[in-house]
């Protein structure tokens, strides 16, 4: 089988990838904007790969799109504009790659019966203050991003209904991990420990995430194409809920620095102050668990950053 892999060049999108090629036979073609978020880097170790092949392109150039989709069994969706900051400098960035983008590859999987796996968000749900959301929660998206990535899957449902078009969606917490884009708080908080700057948090800190590796995210992508069931959508999480000044404050003791490298800054716009998921449904219906732990993965990373250098200056 092979597979269209929109976005290869980002943080998921590679990991995806990398562990695709790893792991299974399937062939890869990948095509990437080449955007901001993008780094060849991600991908050296299997550039030469017989399995693998790269377009660079947009996933709003329809002609393009079509003949790459004509070469593939599936469409894996990673391309988007993903930096929620940036979305609320300009939202017309999102509004193309997020909705025209999805829109595109529908209206092509349509007419040529293929698959599609929609790479979606938890911040469709916005902000959690009780519990954990499930796939069948109200959206109440904040950002311009998640109202976005919540319009694109509305759009994908009703491709499901309207054509019967063969999509599922996943919704994941925020992910972790190597490659991941310097803008992210992880990594950012990493490189300016390392430059010995100060390491802004929005407020008080008080905001809480859901925390994943990258790795299995991944996974649960994989087990979602080969599994999932058409027109259903699942939620991805690892449980691991960390309000921010918690998780700077671990990865200023993991690199031995002090806390006197925080600087609180002011709250960006609509910030969310809890993301949280219910991932009871893929775990009972298609037996997908973590396995990486939160302490243990955070270590893994951060060593990972420290040993691969070279990557931060890389594009």
């Amino acid at each position: 089988m092979k597979l269209l892999v929109t976005g290869g060049l980002g943080f998921i999108g590679s990991n995806f990838i990398l562990d695709a090629l790893k792991n299974t036979n399937y062939e890869i073609l990948n095509i990437d904007a080449e955007f901001y978020g993008s780094n060849h880097y991600n991908l050296i170790e299997v550039e030469n790969s017989p399995k693998y092949s790269f377009v660079k392109g947009d996933i709003t150039d329809k002609k393009l799109i079509e003949n790459l989709i004509s070469e593939c069994d599936c469409v894996v969706n990673f391309a988007a504009e993903s930096h929620v900051d940036r979305s609320i400098l300009d939202p017309s960035p999102f509004l193309n790659s997020n909705i025209l983008g999805a829109f595109t590859i529908l209206d092509i999987i349509k007419n040529q019966k293929k698959r599609l796996v929609h790479v979606s968000t938890d911040e469709v749900y916005g902000t959690i203050l009780e519990g954990s959301a499930t796939e069948k929660t109200r959206f109440n998206p904040s950002s311009p991003y998640s109202a976005t990535k919540a319009s694109a899957e509305l759009l994908i449902n009703s491709y499901v209904k309207t054509y019967g078009v063969d999509a599922v969606i996943t919704r994941c917490t925020n992910n972790y991990g190597p490659r991941q884009f310097n803008e992210k708080l992880i990594p950012k908080a990493i490189g300016l420990c390392n430059e010995n700057k100060k390491i802004p948090v929005y407020g008080t800190g008080a905001s809480i995430r859901d925390w994943i590796h990258v790795e299995d995210h991944c996974k649960a992508i994989m087990l979602v194409l080969e599994k999932g069931k058409s027109g259903e959508s699942y939620n991805i999480s690892s449980s691991n809920e960390v309000n921010n000044l918690t998780l700077v404050t671990k990865i200023l003791e993991i690199l031995n620095k002090s806390k006197e490298n925080i600087q609180f800054v002011e709250n960006r716009l609509g910030e969310d102050t809890r993301y949280s998921l219910d991932s009871s449904k893929i775990y009972e219906e298609l037996g997908w668990l973590p396995k990486i732990t939160f302490d243990e993965g955070l270590e893994k990373t951060i060593q990972w950053y420290i040993s691969n250098k070279d990557w931060w200056t890389q594009g």
